[in-house]
């Protein structure tokens, strides 16, 4: 029971920096004007919902997409880490806002004909949570537990289910209680935790990009 919570807790570290659930809040915040509290809160669940399938499948039937296509775990390390810490990078040095993103623009102008229109599934979900950058981690984390098995074989079936579980929790609280987190810590408050999750990531995509490396070396053929 001790590794399971330990394999638990190291899924939701390695989740909640790229995930970021504060960034899905404020833009539930930018995208909900006209909503009342109840359907924001179904959207809210909903996005969770999705949220958790988007990772299962990730984590279950990533490595299969991947022998389909035939993506080898090198590559797939090295762009996933290309995408974590491009990620990072964006959070660390932000441009726009994440109102200001075009997909999320083009919404925002649907809401405004449409006030009953669904934002759970984009941009909540997907790209605002279980972005690529969070799918590249969950796949290419698959991977490397599948290769090193730190774990007994029933934990690492059902600890990221746990993970996941647990993780669509904490954001559904965050996003239930979006209002209150946003008066509490203030929009300079938010990018500075959106800044910190970012060095984290640049941090982990560039681990990333070493371990890819890595394997290519220890597979290249020498003589």
């Amino acid at each position: 029971m001790l590794e399971l919570l330990k394999a638990v807790a190291m899924g939701l570290a390695m989740l909640l920096p790229i995930a970021n659930p504060l960034t899905t809040v404020a833009l539930l915040l930018g995208l909900s004007t006209g909503m009342t509290a109840q359907e924001r809160n179904r959207q809210a669940l909903l996005a969770c919902a999705y949220v958790f399938a988007i990772m299962c499948v990730a984590f279950y039937a990533g490595q299969a997409v991947m022998e389909v296509f035939g993506i080898s775990i090198p590559a797939l390390r090295i762009a996933g880490g290309m995408i974590v810490a491009f990620i990072g990078f964006r959070m660390l040095f932000p441009r726009d806002k994440p109102g200001d993103a075009p997909e999320v623009e083009s919404r925002t102008e649907e809401l405004r004909q449409h006030r009953s229109s669904d934002i759970a599934f984009i941009p909540l979900a997907m790209p605002s949570t279980a972005g690529p950058g969070t799918i590249a981690l969950i796949i290419s984390t698959a991977a490397a537990m599948k290769d090193e098995m730190p774990f007994a074989p029933w934990i690492m079936w059902s600890a990221p289910l746990l993970a996941f579980f647990l993780f669509c929790v904490i954001l559904l609280l965050c996003l239930r209680s979006a209002g209150a987190i946003i008066r509490l810590i203030g929009q300079s408050g938010v990018d500075a935790f959106a800044r910190l999750m970012g060095f984290l990531l640049v941090c982990l995509g560039v681990q990333f990009l070493i371990n890819g490396v890595l394997d290519i070396v220890e597979d290249f053929p020498l003589g």
